[in-house]
């Protein structure tokens, strides 16, 4: 069940409740939700999750507000995967930027959600100008009823797992290492839409996606992997981001996908484009042939990684 208020949400009562903004569900939100499935089934709760629309920063400091990796309701599924049924997304408003911590814990944790175990990141802040800490939330826990649960740092290799890290990787082009932080693959999903003609006639056919994703990884050519969404065909696939510099630069950015596999049917209206490795930068070729060329070699490169994906 999805809840858009408190009264909404009366039907989790009583809970485990893990809070967060959750975006991307990546590692470290995982480990969150599993912890708050297995507190729950331990004391005979329903696990539950509260989180955030718009992103508290949109409403407090807009100007620091965050590009989101997912929407709230891809994050609602993602949630979903891991056992967790009951998700409040509450709107974020200023009168709630403006509750204390006191007041944030009895009306939503205690009132509104009936809340007997709390889990939160060790991290966590809340309240009015981040005014309340887990020490804060453990006090108000032992005064309001609620026991409350840390999950310490999550890394991976050295490197602290969260939004932010991810959000950035993926901005860089490191889509490898931002799908072990994720533990999948980043994807953006958007329409197909008719491209200049220039692909068909000159270097190779695309379908070119047209999407509203907040993150969208660095410009250059990456092995990827389409899926249809209406239908759920799926293609290996290279795709281009970038200008078009060889035939003068486009002031639009285009997203440029050729299928290794054949599409046989309909072109599909929409599609999942999950990002799989990078193969290079997107430069400018002396000529179409040259750039012909050079997409060649790279679906020679895209295939040779698919290849070693299957033998494994």
């Amino acid at each position: 069940m999805i809840a858009r208020n408190l009264n909404e949400a009366a039907a989790f009562r009583p809970c485990a409740l893990a809070i967060g903004n959750f975006d991307g569900v990546h590692l470290a939100h995982r480990r969150l939700l599993q912890t708050t499935v297995e507190a729950a089934r331990g004391a005979g709760l329903r696990p539950a999750v509260l989180m955030f629309d718009p992103h508290p920063a949109c409403v407090v400091a807009p100007e620091r507000a965050p590009r989101l990796l997912t929407s709230p309701e891809q994050r609602c599924g993602l949630i979903r995967d891991e056992g967790i049924d009951h998700v409040l997304i509450q709107p974020f408003t200023t009168g709630l930027a403006q509750l204390t911590p006191e007041e944030f814990a009895a009306r939503f944790l205690r009132e509104g959600l009936g809340v007997r175990i709390v889990v939160v990141g060790e991290n966590f802040r809340f309240g009015c100008k981040q005014a309340g800490d887990t020490g804060t939330l453990r006090e108000l826990g032992s005064r309001l009823g609620f026991d409350v649960r840390l999950l310490p740092t999550v890394t991976w290799r050295g490197r602290r797992v969260s939004s932010g890290e991810v959000r950035k990787l993926v901005l860089a082009g490191d889509v490898s290492t931002a799908a072990r932080l994720l533990q999948r693959p980043h994807a953006i999903s958007g329409e197909i839409v008719k491209g200049h003609g220039i692909g068909s006639k000159q270097t190779v056919p695309t379908l070119n996606l047209q999407t509203d994703a907040q993150v969208i990884p660095a410009r250059g050519v990456y092995i990827t992997r389409t899926t249809d969404a209406g239908s759920g065909r799926g293609w290996n696939s290279i795709t281009n981001i970038g200008y078009r510099p060889t035939f003068g630069n486009d002031d639009a950015l285009s997203i440029e996908t050729f299928l290794l596999d054949p599409l046989e049917g309909a072109t599909p209206e929409k599609v999942r484009l999950e990002f799989l490795r990078r193969v290079r930068d997107e430069r400018k070729f002396e000529s179409p042939e040259a750039l012909k060329a050079q997409i060649l070699r790279d679906v020679g490169r895209a295939k040779a990684y698919f290849r070693r994906v299957r033998l494994r």
